[in-house]
C-alpha cells in the first residue's frame, strides 16, 4: 500500500486524515517491515512536543480496523506495517531488523486435511528468523 492509497481509504472510511494522523502513514510508508508503538512515537515527539500514547495507540487500532496497517505480535509486543497486498498472504519477519518478505505458499489446505471435521475460523502463518542482512 501507498501513502495515497491509504489516506484514500481512510477518507472513504469517513475518518479525518489530520497532519498528525499523515505523519503516522508518512512513518510506515517510508518503513520496511513491522515498527511498534515505540517507534512510531519517538519518530512523532520529534514533531509534536508531548504527544500522547493514547493518540498513537487510538490511530494505530484505527488504521489497522480500516485495513490501512496489518499487525503481528513479536516478543509480545504488538507491531505494525502498511498493508502490504488486499489478498490472502503469509511473511517471513526478521527479528532483527522487522524487515518482511511475503510468503507464496500457505499451509492450511495440508492443516485442514489433517483437522477432518473441525470447523477452522482464522489462522496466522508467520516465520521468523535472520533476513541475509541481519545474518
Amino acid at each position: 500500500m501507498e501513502l495515497n492509497e491509504a489516506i484514500r481509504q481512510i477518507k472513504d472510511k469517513g475518518y479525518k486524515t489530520t497532519a498528525k494522523r499523515k505523519d503516522i502513514l508518512m512513518f510506515f510508508a517510508e518503513a520496511n517491515g513491522y515498527r511498534t508503538a515505540k517507534d512510531l512515537i519517538a519518530y512523532l515527539e520529534s514533531l509534536y512536543e508531548g504527544i500522547s500514547f493514547d493518540t498513537v495507540y487510538r490511530n494505530l487500532h484505527l488504521f489497522h480496523e480500516v485495513g490501512v496497517l496489518e499487525t503481528t505480535e513479536l516478543n509480545g509486543e504488538k507491531h505494525f506495517r502498511f498493508s502490504c497486498t488486499p489478498y490472502h498472504h503469509h511473511h517471513f519477519i526478521c527479528n532483527d531488523c522487522g524487515k518482511t518478505k511475503e510468503l507464496e505458499i500457505c499451509p492450511m489446505e495440508e492443516v485442514q486435511r489433517s483437522l477432518g471435521n473441525y470447523a477452522i475460523q482464522d489462522h496466522k502463518f508467520e516465520i521468523y528468523g535472520l533476513c541475509p542482512a541481519c545474518q
